[in-house]
């Protein structure tokens, strides 16, 4: 079987410097915001581009987290719009309703599938204070655009970078577009630990001071609690083992890369749409394919065939936020665009240890595939 990620065999190619990383912290005795947490914070964000990395338990606080903070800095209040994909990953809505903002879910770009920045504007009211940008599958949104729509309005912007580390559009990293940017370090992502894990980056050092404090019960000092903060700490040994990895980041990407090539110039199967057609070299530099996500219409069929040949595949993701029990109250609402592509999706083979191999026996059977 091809396995869609083989994340034991990722992590077996450091696991040398991983043991040693692990041992370092358990010998030192200090398993909380100690030194391999400050110094895999400052790597971090020394690779994004940034002054600050916060590191915090996951992905899904590094969101909910940054919107707390913000309305704890006075730049936002209870009711607040902030416009969001309507075909992202829950997390990114459950981060907004977790500070009792309001979601305004904004259709995608068929061909990106990110966030398209002709609905934005259309979105605004006088309520919009933040456009949560999602970089869906390892592509960075259309910053440019994004950013130039919120200077005009005068709207905060948080990236959603849980699955785009790396990514990059001008040479400007996804983590360093917006005012702020929330990482997810769960082990599957392009740069994973071995655990929950995640991380804020922003240039503002107010923001950063207060996001330290929040993650920390609310305290700045010792005993001296500024908030009724959370306890949302990214501990010492995925610190330790995040900053090993981190150094290969660029290596891993660059493998991915080459999938994406194969895959994107290889699968001729008018059966499935594929992510992108434009090979030129200045796009591959915004794409990290975390994930290689085609759509097909006889999904059911195409991933029944690739399983019976040895191949695994996913659906990144089946139902639409809108159309999850969580928030039922939006149940009735349409997205066309969105849930086309929540209907379509599968998830081909990605990861750093794929082989070429591999990759020409998916594309095989995806170009051999008859609905």
């Amino acid at each position: 079987m091809i396995p869609f990620l083989d994340l034991k065999n990722i992590n077996q190619q450091y696991r040398v410097e991983l043991i040693e990383a692990c041992t370092r912290v358990i010998d030192s005795g200090w398993y909380i915001s100690g030194k391999e947490l400050e110094n895999f914070e400052q790597n971090f964000a020394n690779y994004c581009g940034v002054k600050f990395a916060i590191g915090v338990a996951n992905g899904l606080d590094a969101l909910v987290l940054t919107l707390r903070a913000w309305k704890e800095l006075g730049k936002l209040k209870d009711g607040d719009e902030v416009i969001v994909p309507a075909n992202t990953y829950i997390a990114s809505i459950l981060a907004i309703t977790a500070n009792n903002l309001t979601p305004v879910l904004v259709e995608p770009d068929l061909a990106t599938y990110n966030i398209d920045p002709l609905k934005i504007e259309a979105a605004i009211t006088a309520k919009t204070k933040v456009i949560l940008a999602v970089h869906l599958y390892g592509q960075l949104a259309a910053m440019p655009k994004i950013m130039d729509i919120a200077n005009r309005y005068n709207l905060l912007v948080l990236e959603d970078s849980a699955q785009a580390h790396s990514a990059e559009i001008h040479g400007k990293k996804a983590g360093n577009w917006g005012d702020a940017s929330g990482f997810s370090f769960y082990p599957g992502k392009n740069l994973g630990a071995l655990g929950d894990a995640g991380a804020i980056t922003t240039n503002d050092a107010e923001l950063a001071q207060t996001l330290r404090a929040l993650r920390n019960y609310g305290s700045h000092e010792k005993y001296k609690n500024l908030f009724a903060g959370v306890n949302s700490r990214l501990d010492e040994i995925q610190a330790a083992m995040l900053d090993v990895k981190l150094k290969y980041l660029d290596a891993e990407v660059k493998h991915r890369r080459t999938i994406a090539k194969m895959y994107l110039e290889g699968i001729k199967n008018p059966e499935l749409s594929l992510p992108l057609t434009d090979t030129d070299a200045s796009h591959y530099d915004q794409h990290v394919w975390h994930l290689f996500v085609v759509r097909s219409r006889n999904r059911e069929a195409l991933q029944q065939y690739l399983a019976e040949n040895g191949v695994q595949t996913l659906i990144h993701y089946p139902i639409p936020p809108h159309k999850q029990q969580a928030y039922k109250e939006w149940n009735n609402l349409s997205y066309p665009i969105s849930e086309k592509i929540h209907d379509e999706v599968v998830s081909l083979p990605m990861g750093p240890t794929l082989s070429l191999e591999d990759v020409e026996k998916v594309i095989q059977l995806c170009n051999s595939f008859n609905a």
